[in-house]
């Protein structure tokens, strides 16, 4: 990848790709709310699922020694996809029930994707 903008958008789109493969319909990709954004809007028959993308290149056999891609959605993180998701159910009024995910894309030093990790819910931790 030529930067994290590419690479960010590598992962996002392999995550939509891995999301579409269990059934869910993308919405929306990179929606803007303001000064936040959330990298993709999915439903499924009960789900409006807002979905916070993290990528990471894998440089050994282990993941990562320190932390997860998922330890980077910080709290702050977490309030500004909150604030868009809630902009955009007010645009887009919905019976469904409105969840907050993260995706873990790893992918390998030339780009294969290796692992796509789905955490529903993940914000009410």
């Amino acid at each position: 990848m030529k930067n994290t903008t590419d690479l960010g958008r590598y992962g996002e789109n392999a995550a939509a790709q891995f999301l579409k493969s269990k059934k869910y319909k993308i919405k929306e990709q990179n929606y803007h709310a303001s000064h936040n954004e959330i990298d993709i809007i999915a439903e499924d028959k009960k789900y409006i699922v807002f979905v916070e993308v993290k990528t990471r290149t894998v440089v050994s056999n282990s993941k990562f020694e320190y932390e997860t891609p998922a330890s980077a959605v910080t709290y702050t993180k977490q309030k500004r996809v909150l604030a868009a998701a809630q902009v955009y159910l007010n645009a887009h009024p919905t019976q469904k029930t409105p969840r907050l995910d993260v995706i873990e894309v790893y992918l390998s030093h030339n780009g294969e994707v290796l692992e796509i990790n789905h955490m529903e819910d993940a914000f009410s931790n």
